[in-house]
């Protein structure tokens, strides 16, 4: 479920080829202070992107040339499977937002206009694509329909951060799927899935497709496409043979059990001074960490819940919350009066249920364990669940590197990720608040059964970078590189070598390929080098005293380093021939 070939030729034959004498573009030395992740490193260096204030990003010509060859992309495969593109506001009326519940969102900008009438700045737009399906698509006969847009987006992001990674505005391809019934929703699903799978693999990235949560945007099942990267803030639990993926939010596991040994026949009780950790528990008993059960005490609207899962584990707060709904921890006076005892020595033996809602981790159904009494300095072992206590049974933890994935494929491992697109079966959630409604055969009348399918450009053209760098700088992928061949004249460009430059990227701009010609007459050849090697270009040509007359041309491919020369006669239809073999692998 990942890929890294199959280009083909540039995907944006329009953006045509530069001479950079005269160009904007702000290269710097230096690493931009604040920078963390590569990607905002190498943008900043390389003259792509240039900060406004925090989450707010300009983009220059080059580095918008990089996003217009992602978009390209997506646009070819989107008109592939036959979705029609359009174009809808960035600022939308409050109460359609209120319509389906979602206005107020924390993340959302809010205004009002001269008249006083509410507003608010596009996070997404399911809610005005469904307000105008509801009024264009009436009958059976008008579907299935698949709509698109390329178009900003805004969001209050409380900690931007990672350059564009993390920002407040962005540029985002949203699609929306529009069917008769579930059948043919998954239909679309799938013809998006196959579409984001050309997409990712034109672009030249590693991704991986995973289970994840619907979140905000509600419905019945959902996908997201992570791309491997250090920098990446998600983090996806995988088998190694790949046939499971899953957001950790969602991930499940088969925990490995330790060695229990025979049950007593009943909880026995024993002195823990002072013990008030996990840690502590399990230095004075000798035990390892499986062999404990961790109790956490949180409130949620319906009143205290007690959650236990095994000592390696940690409640997992969007499980749980799937449960309880909303929660917050326990204070500690809190934890006292419900339990008689402070954090360190719960348990769940003796708890009244009916009083205390108990949830304990599956993983906690075989064996025993070594509990708090409820009481300070005391601890029970040999507590068995459904013998001692009752309790719900429920995945609510963080899954482990080296268990087992549920599926049987080996162990999982943890692998951080930059989220570079989802899909969302949406189902009626929008179409049913919002009337979106058609008439069958019979007469009868259904709502629409809407599918939601997003890519983040910018976040594919970083996400390339932070798989494609080196210590001089980025290593583009073909498909999406902001030149498919960068030439270096050593010379004037007025001289011979300088006319030569100029014919050639002529000729190279003729066979289709996309070039931009470093004549600049103030840089030294040492610099214009380091600049083509931060800029990272799948080719690099230099002209110069010793090309003419008889050559040969020297061509450097930039992930390999490999010079090779070759003859002056037949130059471009040799460097197209280098850069099409380059593109295939």
């Amino acid at each position: 479920m990942s890929g890294d070939g199959g280009w083909g030729m540039p995907a944006a034959p329009y953006r045509g080829s530069w001479r950079l004498a005269g160009r904007f573009w702000p290269t710097v030395r230096d690493d931009p202070a604040d920078a963390e992740a590569v990607s905002h490193r190498l943008s900043v260096r390389a003259g792509l992107v240039r900060q406004l204030a925090a989450g707010l990003y300009t983009v220059t010509p080059i580095g918008l040339r990089v996003i217009q060859r992602v978009e390209a992309i997506i646009r070819e495969e989107m008109d592939r499977i036959g979705a029609q593109e359009l174009l809808m506001p960035v600022m939308h009326p409050a109460e359609i937002w209120e319509t389906t519940g979602r206005y107020g969102l924390a993340e959302q900008f809010r205004l009002e206009d001269r008249g006083g009438r509410r507003m608010v700045l596009a996070m997404t737009h399911e809610e005005i694509i469904t307000w105008h399906a509801a009024r264009e698509l009436r009958s059976y006969r008008d579907l299935p329909q698949s709509w698109y847009q390329i178009q900003t987006k805004l969001r209050d992001e409380p900690r931007p951060k990672s350059g564009m990674l993390r920002v407040r505005e962005f540029t985002m391809k949203d699609s929306y799927s529009f069917d008769v019934d579930e059948p043919a929703l998954e239909r679309s699903y799938e013809a998006h899935a196959e579409a984001y799978a050309r997409i990712f693999d034109r672009a030249g990235l590693a991704w991986y497709r995973v289970e994840s949560d619907v979140g905000m945007m509600g419905g019945s099942g959902a996908h997201e496409y992570m791309a491997p990267s250090t920098a990446g803030e998600d983090m996806i639990a995988r088998s190694a043979a790949g046939t499971y993926a899953a957001n950790v939010e969602l991930a499940v596991s088969v925990a490995v059990d330790p060695e229990f040994g025979d049950a007593p026949t009943a909880p026995e009780e024993f002195a823990t001074p002072g013990i008030g950790t996990i840690v502590e528990l399990g230095a004075f008993t000798g035990l390892p960490p499986a062999r404990l059960a961790k109790s956490v005490v949180l409130v949620a609207d319906a009143g205290p819940v007690l959650a236990i899962v095994r000592g390696e584990h940690q409640v997992h707060e969007k499980k749980i919350a799937y449960l309880i709904g909303a929660h917050r921890a326990a204070h500690p006076g809190e934890v006292r009066e419900w339990f008689g005892a402070d954090p360190g020595s719960l348990g769940p033996v003796g708890v009244d249920g009916s009083a205390i809602r108990i949830i304990a981790d599956s993983s906690l159904a075989t064996g025993h364990y070594v509990t708090g009494a409820n009481r300070d300095g005391v601890h029970l072992r040999g507590v068995v669940l459904g013998r001692d206590f009752v309790a719900e049974t429920a995945d609510i933890r963080t899954v482990l590197a080296g268990e087992e994935a549920v599926d049987g494929s080996g162990p999982i491992e943890l692998v951080p990720v930059i989220e570079i697109g989802n899909i969302f079966k949406l189902g009626t959630k929008y179409s049913e608040p919002l009337g979106a409604r058609y008439l069958d055969e019979h007469g009868q009348e259904h709502p629409i059964i809407m599918g939601s399918y997003g890519i983040g450009p910018a976040r594919v053209a970083m996400a390339a970078i932070e798989q494609g760098h080196d210590e001089d700088g980025i290593v583009w992928p073909p498909g999406i590189a902001p030149f498919d061949v960068h030439i270096v004249l050593i010379g004037d460009a007025d001289s011979d070598q300088g006319r030569y430059a100029d014919a050639l990227m002529t000729d190279l701009s003729d066979l289709g390929l996309e070039v931009v010609l470093d004549d600049r007459p103030a840089l030294r050849p040492g610099e214009k080098f380091v600049e083509a090697d931060l800029l990272g270009c799948p080719l690099r040509v230099t002209v110069g005293k010793r090309t003419l007359p008889d050559g040969p041309l020297e061509v450097r491919m930039r992930r390999t380093r490999e010079t090779s020369e070759i003859p002056l006669d037949g130059a471009a239809e040799a460097i197209r021939g280098l850069w099409l073999g380059m593109a295939s692998h």
